[in-house]
């Protein structure tokens, strides 16, 4: 595999390092014994908007310590209902007022008139692409920031006039905005659907990359991976992960665990294997907007 490694830039990552998904069996562990290699925390913004407090109190003591960014849940940004923009407009408040450094979303529709509280696929259509953008220059500007689009994993392939590294790069393109990386949803999708992980990540857009996700999936048969982030994570997803800090050098790489969760420790174990994987590859002192 040819390295196409990208110099580090001024102003490039909102964070640096290594992160964790912020999950309530951890609060209380984070916030008793702060982790050292943890550079970053994420949360789920519907979990906390309106939240104040005791549990307000602890969020503004894990924001003083650790850098956030927020991953959403109910954006539903490929759907056919109107984007709500008053919980968009609560939405910018509570990423403002905690100073978040990055918001990102599922490239994907989650309901119509209601949540199903799964990903559900776009079809990978023109007519598609341009109606996802739209939405995203809307939710942009609204926010009055960039955000990130996250390439998810499916179950059922769509039929459309692309495949899906065809489809997400005209939806960054045209919404002018950028990528929240999930390897594990890569190789999950590899298996599901018989694609090529290495081709994926080597067509990416590695300059609008925000950051990455790395988590582990539950084995069905061998061709059918679930997207759980509920067991330990792959030595295959850990290998992609190298190959992409190759590709496209070093960037801010996030745990992620939903279920299972283990003893902060054990997690811990994993972030650490993040860190060692960033310091093989160049460093982790990427430059921070």
């Amino acid at each position: 595999m040819n390295q196409v490694n990208r110099p580090t830039s001024s102003n490039r990552y909102p964070v640096r390092g290594a992160g964790l998904g912020l999950r309530n069996e951890l609060i209380d562990q984070v916030l008793a014994n702060p982790p050292e290699q943890v550079d970053f925390l994420e949360l789920a913004p519907e979990n906390w908007i309106r939240v104040g407090g005791k549990r307000g109190k602890k969020l503004r003591a894990l924001s003083e310590r650790y850098p956030l960014v927020c991953h959403g849940l109910s954006l539903s940004i490929g759907g056919p209902a109107p984007l709500d923009d008053d919980f968009l407009k609560d939405l910018k408040d509570f990423l403002d007022r905690h100073a978040v450094s990055a918001y990102t979303e599922h490239l994907s529709y989650c309901g119509d008139q209601g949540q199903l509280y799964d990903l559900m696929p776009i079809p990978f259509t023109g007519e598609a692409v341009h109606y996802v953008a739209q939405r995203i220059r809307h939710v942009q500007d609204v926010l009055e920031r960039r955000i990130g689009m996250e390439n998810v994993s499916t179950y059922a392939m769509p039929t459309g006039e692309m495949d899906e590294l065809g489809f997400l790069n005209a939806v960054l393109s045209e919404a002018d905005c950028d990528l929240h990386l999930d390897i594990n949803n890569i190789f999950v999708n590899g298996v599901n659907h018989g694609s090529d992980p290495h081709a994926f990540l080597a067509g990416i857009p590695g300059e609008r990359i925000l950051y990455a996700h790395i988590a582990g999936h539950y084995r069905e048969p061998d061709d059918l991976r679930v997207d759980t982030h509920g067991e330990d994570v792959l030595p295959e997803v850990w290998d992609l992960l190298e190959e992409a800090y190759q590709r496209h050098g070093v960037f801010p790489t996030l745990l992620e665990r939903d279920f299972n969760i283990p003893p902060l420790d054990q997690l811990l174990g994993e972030v650490d294997q993040i860190v060692e994987r960033q310091l093989r590859h160049g460093g982790r002192d990427v430059d921070v907007a």
